[in-house]
């Protein structure tokens, strides 16, 4: 595989149903059409969504022309309804007070004539009457303008203020639901553009590698995709590596900077241990339960190589110089320990070996044999001892 690839991922929010995607392993152009999604259901949210915008223009604009009327009924009242209030409020208290002043006129000049004798007691009391009368008047036309100013003056105006705060408040939630349904129309409208997926530079085009336990590749005309599934790579060729699984028994011997003999179908090249995974892969029937970690081989830039082929790894783990061998046949491993058997003048003797590396074909001997001995291969189907020896269980 490529340790460079670019990854071309569904932009559509949810799940989209794949019309036309191109076959794996393409050379494509920039700008030439990879994957098509089903565009109905975006179509239907770019249609809901307009008509939504347009319902919360109106909304916003119905919102606005309330604010300028209350805007205006605050100035309307003040210069309007409240100095008309107030203007005439005044008129009647300056003819209250002129009818009081004219009453108490009469009413003292009545009281000279009555102490002249020129008007009966009944025309005094008539006059102090019409005193009390306007003097009343007054008082309510006081209380009138006093009730006006400090009270439904306020009043009013905390109920006009109010009215344009709440209709404020209202402009500013309509306007943001007119963003929100704008920004709803608008990123439908992106989403239904981004329903064709093209290439976004000339290259090969493969398709990602496939669980194992599946049968067929994630991205296939008639499935149905999720937001940011990588439904496509293009693989950088120059920068390729090979990821194999190496068994937990030695993995705790496998470094990076490693050296690594890569096999391919028609050539050998040299490559190198870049990392090793500190995490088991997935393990389950499909790997028959084998626990392995993902060890990246990364290979130098050779023509040819492409995402898929077949490699075979040999990890070079140690070197051995100048030390005694014994073939793996020539080994039988018991309950006591591992031996073999070798030829000698007496016949045929058990040795005992502590043994070191193996390749799979010799095993490293660090006791137990000397160079030159003789030993029996394939012990078990000879020697009536190794074979007993086998039978004996294991603790």
């Amino acid at each position: 595989e490529s340790s460079n690839n670019t990854e071309i991922k569904c932009k559509v929010r949810g799940w989209s149903l794949v019309i036309g995607v191109l076959e794996g392993g393409t050379e494509v152009e920039a700008g030439e059409e990879l994957v098509r999604l089903d565009t109905k259901r975006i179509e239907d949210a770019v249609s809901l969504h307009t008509t939504d915008a347009y319902t919360a223009e109106a909304t916003l604009a119905q919102s606005e022309a309330n604010v300028a009327r209350a805007e205006i009924a605050i100035d309307a009242y003040l210069e309007g309804t409240y100095r008309t209030q107030s203007t005439s409020l005044e008129r009647r208290l300056a003819v209250a007070e002129r009818n009081l002043r004219s009453a108490r006129k009469m009413l003292d000049q009545s009281e000279q004539l009555f102490n002249l004798g020129y008007v009966t007691e009944l025309e005094v009391q008539g006059n102090e009457f019409t005193v009390e009368r306007a003097q009343k008047e007054l008082d309510v036309v006081k209380t009138e303008i006093h009730v006006l100013e400090q009270y439904t003056k306020n009043m009013e105006l905390v109920r006009l203020k109010g009215d344009l705060a709440a209709h404020l408040s209202k402009r500013e939630a309509d306007r943001a639901g007119l963003e929100l349904d704008v920004g709803r129309r608008d990123l439908a409208k992106k989403e239904l553009g981004q329903c064709v997926i093209t290439a976004p530079r000339s290259g090969l085009v493969i398709y990602p590698s496939t669980a194992e336990w599946k049968d067929t590749p994630d991205i296939a005309k008639g499935v149905n995709i999720r937001k940011d599934q990588t439904v496509l790579l293009m693989p950088d060729l120059s920068k390729m590596q090979v990821k194999v699984g190496i068994h937990e028994s030695i993995i705790d011997r496998i470094k990076p900077g490693m050296r690594a003999r890569v096999t391919l179908p028609d050539t050998t090249i040299e490559g190198e241990v870049s990392s090793v995974a500190s995490v088991t892969r997935p393990a389950g029937w499909w790997t028959g339960n084998v626990v392995k970690y993902d060890t990246i081989i990364e290979l130098p830039s050779v023509e040819g190589l492409k995402p898929g082929m077949s490699a075979e790894v040999e990890i070079v783990m140690d070197r051995h110089e100048d030390v005694l061998t014994v073939p793996v046949a020539a080994v039988v491993e018991t309950a006591e320990g591992d031996f073999c058997w070798v030829k000698t003048a007496e016949g045929t003797k058990r040795r005992s070996l502590r043994l070191g590396d193996t390749d799979d074909s010799f095993l490293v001997v660090k006791a137990g044999l000397e160079e030159g001995d003789q030993v029996v291969l394939n012990p078990i189907a000879f020697v009536e001892e190794a074979q007993s020896e086998v039978l004996k269980p294991f603790d």
